[in-house]
């Protein structure tokens, strides 16, 4: 099957979309072939999957782990739909503190590669929603810290005001105080 690999305006972060088939019977997909999507640059060492679920309005985010453990992930929504964003955290970056969002679903199939250096987060839009991801590196609590999903100096267009957060959510850090102890 063939992938088309689509650049954002974040350098690293790209938008995969993968042939998929369907018929009465339902769909079929490779979700990924590691020469074909080398092929393509996304040339990574994946050693973890993830798998989480989310209700309506649940906002998972801004995650990263540090150089000690850096971590990028693949990104896919396999059931119900999620807005989805990358934040670019990389001091030397042009686009440090800039974004990119986009919707991913289980009806476009398309998966977004988050590269280490870039804070994570997405935003279930759906009744639920079902996320699975391939990771760079192996969770690292220690090295994993959290941005505030609202910073107003990221300004992030959410489509939704109040959201669901866990605690940890909840105290995100500013990206100004990320500023004055960057990871990146």
């Amino acid at each position: 099957m063939d992938i088309t690999v689509t650049e954002t305006p974040l350098e690293g972060v790209v938008i995969v979309d993968t042939d998929f088939f369907t018929d009465a019977r339902g769909f079929f997909i490779e979700a990924y072939h590691k020469a074909r999507y080398a092929a393509s640059g996304i040339d990574y060492d994946f050693v973890q999957d993830n798998h989480s679920r989310s209700a309506k309005g649940v906002l998972r985010g801004f995650h990263y782990q540090s150089q000690e453990a850096p971590m990028g992930k693949l990104v896919r929504c396999t059931r119900g739909t999620i807005f989805d964003v990358a934040l670019d955290l990389r001091i030397a970056s042009p686009t440090c503190g800039q974004w990119f969002g986009i919707e991913l679903s289980e009806e476009n199939m398309r998966q977004l590669m988050v590269p280490s250096g870039f804070g994570h987060a997405f935003l279930t839009l759906s009744d639920s929603a079902e996320v699975q991801y391939k990771c760079t590196g192996f969770y690292d609590p220690p090295s994993e810290s959290t941005i505030a999903w609202n910073d107003a100096e990221i300004d992030v267009s959410w489509p939704l005001e109040a959201p669901t957060l866990s605690a940890r959510d909840q105290q995100g850090m500013s990206y100004r105080d990320y500023l004055r102890n960057p990871a990146f």
